[in-house]
């Protein structure tokens, strides 16, 4: 679009988001982006206000992963951007677009001692897929629209932009982009590449497919589904850092270890399938891989040699569309019993499960904590169940399922739920948000009630308190013995009070009968609230047939 008359570096920066469709930015002020919020107020470009910048990162990652568009992250430079830097780990390894901007001293003042002076791109640079600094109010929104393109091609994530507030406010009469800038780099894949590796699964006996996190949203998922009804082979997405121990996938390792050909889509051959080694990877199986990267198909072929067989270059969702499509032309497994024993991995959770409960007075099984909120999860077709935590992420992964999902993914951080769950609560109004999380990762962003509070989102936090950092405890109970356990203890807070302070609702539950009526309490609120619940601290699940 080309302008009729200059206007502010700001303003050119905020027409270029909406241009791209970005509904708002998630944001925590400071000196550097006044210029940027003053531009989105004129334009109408609404801002979520944070209380830290890592949680407004977490919330635009979780706004990404539920709809498909980039999420924005708008922060202030210096230890404002230092802030958002840690969040953008945890968003590269979940595969999901993002765009960090941060504010940036003036650039005639560098190398001068400026207010909040730092090489931010250096420091962005290991956790982003690109980083730069705008230098012109000319180029910044050719700079946003290039930024925007690089986060969803190839392998998504994030990118950063630093801008120095020179630029902000200079004036720009340069052209605004078009829709079409904003697209992603093409990468499909052939129908001739489909074909080759569709036909090594095809005449295998026991073939898996395995999908990386890019595919993991609700679309990606349905992407899986399609191209395992077309070609009869079992699909499974993968984006735990619990990998083949992941409880939402079933009896999932064994089925693996039985496994004769495995095609990997978009899933790096990593920590998570035990770099493609026995015994948990069979040395027997072909291994066939389609990666946006090539860098990734090679670090495949120094981890299993001769046995990567067939490779292609195209990005996750192009590689499912091209495979579902050519087995749909013909290429499909005859009728085997290997797809049901596959779907009966899946599905497959400890029978012992339907009547557990705790062992401790005034506690609940993290069992007896999740299952009644599947009921909250089944009622709307854009219910978000986000999950958060060590051990307990674990149990609600393998216990809840819902048509969103937003967990801490590959990286396997932890702190991020609350965030998340407002980041999806702004992006799917009136859809039941559910985030699980312990009562150790509550502690990294309590105050985000106070945003879910001034934004009216009614989102239900539940918190399984057992009063430490379980998921270590459990390691040095098992590596070290009951005698050398050290700095997992919390206190049994009231995280439940905590939030009503924030003006949040807040029930503390200690006992597995009121589990339900707290629910239906906290969802009648209207407000954005918070079940504080007393659990036995077990160790994560293995579920094993």
């Amino acid at each position: 679009m080309n302008l009729t008359h200059p206007i502010r570096g700001c303003d050119a920066l905020v027409q270029t988001l909406q241009a791209a469709g970005v509904p708002r930015l998630f944001t925590l002020s400071g000196n550097h982006v006044m210029p940027v919020f003053d531009a989105a107020f004129g334009a109408g470009l609404p801002l979520v206000h944070t209380r830290h910048e890592a949680a407004a990162v977490h919330m635009a990652d979780a706004q990404s992963r539920t709809s498909g568009c980039v999420g924005v992250a708008l922060v202030t430079g210096g230890p404002g951007h230092a802030n958002a830097v840690g969040a953008l780990y945890t968003t590269l390894m979940a595969e999901a677009p993002l765009l960090l901007l941060s504010g940036h001293a003036p650039q005639d003042q560098l190398a001068s001692g400026a207010f909040q002076e730092m090489d931010q791109v250096q420091m962005a640079a290991p956790v982003c897929k690109a980083a730069w600094v705008c230098r012109s109010a000319d180029t910044l929104a050719t700079d946003v629209a290039r930024a925007i393109r690089i986060a969803r091609s190839g392998r998504p994530g994030p990118v950063h932009l630093s801008l120095p507030t020179d630029v902000l406010e200079a004036l720009t009469a340069a052209p605004l982009p078009t829709p079409v800038d904003f697209e992603p780099d093409p990468l499909p894949l052939s129908d001739a590449d489909a074909d080759a590796l569709l036909q090594p699964l095809l005449r295998a006996q026991r073939p898996l497919v395995l999908v990386g996190p890019a595919a993991m949203t609700r679309s990606g998922r349905a992407l899986q589904a399609a191209l395992q009804a077309a070609s009869g082979v079992p699909v499974f997405g993968m984006e735990s850092p619990r990998g083949i121990g992941d409880g939402s996938l079933g009896a999932f390792g064994a089925l693996l270890a039985a496994s004769d050909c495995v095609l990997l889509v978009g899933k790096r051959l990593d920590f998570t399938l035990k770099f493609g080694q026995a015994p948990a990877f069979p040395v027997t199986a072909t291994v066939l891989q389609v990666d946006a990267e090539g860098a990734e198909i090679e670090r495949s072929r120094r981890a299993v040699g001769g046995r990567l067989t067939v490779t292609a270059q195209a990005d996750a969702g192009s590689a499912l569309q091209g495979l579902a499509r050519v087995a749909e032309a013909g290429s499909r497994r005859g009728p085997s019993d290997w797809l049901a024993q596959a779907e009966s991995a899946r599905a497959y959770r400890p029978a012992a499960w339907a009547d557990a409960h705790s062992s401790l007075p005034g506690r609940l099984h993290p069992v007896q904590m999740l299952h009644p909120l599947q009921a909250l999860l089944d009622s709307h077709s854009d219910a978000v169940l986000v999950c958060d935590g060590g051990e307990i992420g674990q149990w609600a992964t393998a216990c809840l399922q819902a048509p969103h999902r937003v967990i801490n993914g590959v990286a396997g951080s932890i702190g991020s739920g609350l965030p998340y769950a407002i980041g999806a609560a702004c992006t799917l109004p009136g859809a039941p948000v559910v985030a699980v999380m312990g009562d150790g990762t509550v502690g990294f962003h309590i105050a985000e009630f106070d945003t879910a509070v001034r934004h009216g989102l009614p989102l239900l936090v539940v918190v399984g308190n057992d009063a430490r950092w379980n998921a270590e405890y459990q390691i040095q109970l098992r590596d070290y013995g009951a005698q050398r356990r050290v700095g997992c203890e919390l206190l049994p807070t009231r995280y439940d009070a905590v939030a009503a302070a924030f003006g949040a609702h807040g029930a503390l539950v200690d006992a597995p009968q009121a589990m339900s009526a707290a629910i239906r309490s906290a969802v009648d609120s209207g407000s954005p609230a918070c079940l504080n619940v007393m659990i036995e601290g077990l160790p994560a699940p293995l579920v094993r047939q």
